[in-house]
This record gives C-alpha cells, sequence and structure tokens, in this order.
C-alpha cells in the first residue's frame, strides 16, 4: 500500500516537473509572438502616419486652409476615436513634420503640381498593409547614407523603431544622413527611448568616428573600418561628477562605479576585463588602467587615462602594452590589440605625427567632465531669490 502509494506521489512530481518545463517552453513562446506582434503593430503604425503626413500635405495644398486643417482634423478624428492619442493636434503636426523631413523634395514637386493643377508625377502612397521587410544588422551596416533618399529605404527604416523613437530623431536631426546614423544606431543597439534621446543630446552622430588614429594601416580590411567606427572624438562622461583638482585614480574609480553608463558611451561591444590589469616584464610590474574585449572586433581593447593633454611620448607607452597583451594575453584567435588613449586635451597635428610610424594599432580622444562646483564657491554664489530681489530694485 505504501509502496503504490510512493510511486503515485513520484509519478504526480515527474508530472510537475514536465508541466514546468512545458509551461517555461510555452511562455518564451508567447513571449515571442507578442514581440513579434508588437514590431507588426509598430510598422503598420508608422506606415499609415507616413500617409497620413503626405495626405495632410496634399490637402493643404489643395485648400490653403493651413493648421486650420489640423486642428480641424484632430477635433473631428478624436471624437470617432477618443481612445487614440496619436489624432491629437500635436500629434498630427509631429506626423507632418515627419513626412516634411524625409521627403523635402517630393514636398516642393507637390507644392507645384497642385499650383499648375497637374498631379500625374506624384509618386504613389505606400500601402497601408505592407509590412516592411526586416533587415539584418550587416545589411543596416552595408546601407549607404546616399541611398537614404530612397522613398521606399526610407520606409522599412523607420518603420523598424517606435513612434516616440522617430519624434527625437527626425526632431532633433539637421540632415537625413544624420537621422540614417541614428535610426541605424536605435536598430543596431536596441536603444530605449533615454538612450536614444542621451546619444543625440552629447551628438554622437558629431562624436563617432571622428577620433585621430594609424588604424588603416595597422588593420585589414574590414577590421580598420570597424575600429574606426568604434571611436569616438570626444568621449562626454557627463555621468561623472568631478571637483578639481581631477586625479587619474578618481576618474577610474568613477567610471567603474557608473561601469553601465561608461559602457554605453563606449559603444556596443565592449566587454570589461579588468582595471590596473597587471603585467609583469623582465623585473618590472606594469599596470594597465582599463582592459576590454571586443565582441565584434574580436580582440582585446586597451584604454589609458591621461587626465593632461596628449604628448608624444603616451603614444610609445601605449604600443609598449599592445605588444605585451599581444604577447602575454591574446590568443591565436584573436585579433591584434586595440589601444584607445583618453587625454584632456590633444594637438591633432601632433597627435597624428605622433602615431604615423607606429606599427600598433591604436587612436587618441579627449575626454570630457561634468564639473561640480566647490562648497566653498557655491556658498559665496547668490541665490535665486537674491538674483530676484537685485533685479526688483535695479528696475
Amino acid at each position: 500500500m505504501q509502496l503504490k502509494r510512493n510511486q503515485k506521489i513520484s509519478k504526480t512530481v515527474k508530472l510537475n516537473k514536465e508541466y514546468k518545463n512545458w509551461i517555461i517552453e510555452l511562455k518564451s513562446r508567447i513571449k515571442s509572438v507578442q514581440l513579434k506582434a508588437a514590431s507588426t503593430v509598430n510598422s503598420i503604425l508608422i506606415a499609415f502616419y507616413w500617409d497620413l503626413g503626405k495626405m495632410i500635405i496634399e490637402k493643404q495644398n489643395q485648400t490653403k486652409w493651413g493648421d486650420k486643417l489640423i486642428d480641424q482634423l484632430s477635433k473631428d478624428l478624436l471624437q470617432e476615436f477618443p481612445q487614440m492619442k496619436g489624432f491629437s493636434r500635436t500629434n498630427l503636426f509631429y506626423i507632418k513634420q515627419f513626412y516634411l523631413f524625409y521627403n523635402p523634395l517630393l514636398v516642393q514637386q507637390l507644392v507645384g503640381q497642385f499650383e499648375i493643377k497637374d498631379k500625374t508625377n506624384l509618386q504613389p502612397i505606400s500601402k497601408l498593409n505592407s509590412k516592411p521587410p526586416e533587415m539584418s544588422e550587416s545589411s543596416l551596416e552595408n546601407q549607404s547614407t546616399e541611398n537614404f533618399h530612397d522613398n521606399q529605404i526610407v520606409q522599412n527604416l523607420v518603420s523598424q523603431i517606435p513612434w516616440g523613437h522617430n519624434i527625437l530623431i527626425f526632431s532633433k536631426s539637421k540632415t537625413l544622413n544624420e537621422a540614417h546614423f541614428y535610426i541605424h544606431q536605435t536598430i543596431e543597439n536596441h536603444w530605449g527611448r533615454e538612450a536614444l534621446a542621451l546619444q543625440i543630446k552629447s551628438k554622437l552622430y558629431e562624436r563617432q568616428g571622428k577620433a585621430i588614429n594609424n588604424f588603416q594601416s595597422t588593420l585589414q580590411q574590414p577590421q580598420s573600418d570597424l575600429a574606426v567606427q568604434t571611436m569616438k572624438d570626444p568621449y562626454i562622461f557627463d555621468f561623472l561628477a568631478m571637483s578639481k583638482p581631477y586625479h587619474e585614480k578618481d576618474i577610474e574609480n568613477q567610471l567603474l562605479t557608473h561601469i553601465t553608463n561608461f559602457l554605453l558611451e563606449l559603444g556596443k561591444g565592449f566587454a570589461f576585463i579588468g582595471r590596473q590589469y597587471h603585467l609583469h616584464i623582465g623585473e618590472t610590474d606594469y599596470y594597465i588602467d582599463l582592459l576590454f574585449f571586443h565582441i565584434k572586433l574580436k580582440c582585446y581593447v586597451v584604454i589609458e587615462l591621461k587626465n593632461t593633454k596628449f604628448i608624444p611620448e603616451y603614444a610609445g607607452k601605449l604600443n609598449f602594452y599592445l605588444s605585451a597583451i599581444d604577447s602575454m594575453v591574446k590568443t591565436d584567435d584573436d585579433n591584434p590589440t586595440i589601444g584607445i588613449m583618453m587625454c584632456r586635451d590633444k594637438n591633432n597635428f601632433e597627435t597624428e605625427f605622433a602615431l604615423r610610424d607606429m606599427h600598433k594599432p591604436m587612436g587618441v580622444s579627449e575626454f570630457q567632465l561634468t564639473e561640480i562646483l566647490p562648497e566653498n564657491l557655491k556658498s559665496s554664489l547668490p541665490t535665486i531669490e537674491e538674483i530676484e530681489k537685485e533685479l526688483a530694485i535695479n528696475q
């Protein structure tokens, strides 16, 4: 009797384990379906906004109603679809701006055609129910910005990111190439809206790939191009609050304390290995400031921080560290180690000369910190109330 009871319990436990494994797999599939459904809904929504932007522009040119059209349209659509926030007056203006930004030449053509009452050359509006094809990371990287003026390419890209991300990009970008850059980076790095806003604020487009380096002469293609795009100039460490005098050790400590922000600023692919990485060479101990491994470049990356202006001697020391890592740490499967020298300032001509005959791949960038005022200086500054009082007296 007891044996049968134990067998029954054992069978129940087995069933429970099977059920647990089954429910885990089921939940995973449901989440996958949810993600695909959300992606499809987003693509359809962006395609609709694209069409709606064009329709608004066409109607405004036909009727000369101007912004009164958007005011009335918002009221009518919200009355019919009160649960849809996308038909607010503000969002309709964004939708119009969305289409205008990516189609400046086409919009000019539309205006001219309506003025002469000839619509025969209008480009067709994209179909609402057409889902843009998925684009792999490699195809995104190979997508030339020169082709970003192509209407269909633009629609394929913008439909892959949420509307909030799109608003940030087209409202903050100055050119189509800049918008293409941020769309590409958002898709590749899976940025949330806050991360995207931070990168736009820090002017990543203007900093990416701008560091002085010798990668073209020390690395083979395509690694040299990828290494160039990996670096920025300057690096913005605005998540650090430092007061003078700065010390390199303090900067290192704060970078590791805020490692998530540091990795975000470095960019995709960096894996942290260690700080003050120890190397024993000959009879001397050496310590590398920061050592990383880059997943896409498949190589170690040595980062040296110098809280001073760059001088040529720094390149020689970095070259020494790269040789040591290549000999003592790097495996046969790894690519050559890359060095990044981060300084507070540099002279570009001097830096180029310093790197010209170096045989190890390295680049030099500046970095910027957010300075905080010392307490004794803070106390000497007038308060907002004191400033307002002084202004009132002088009026």
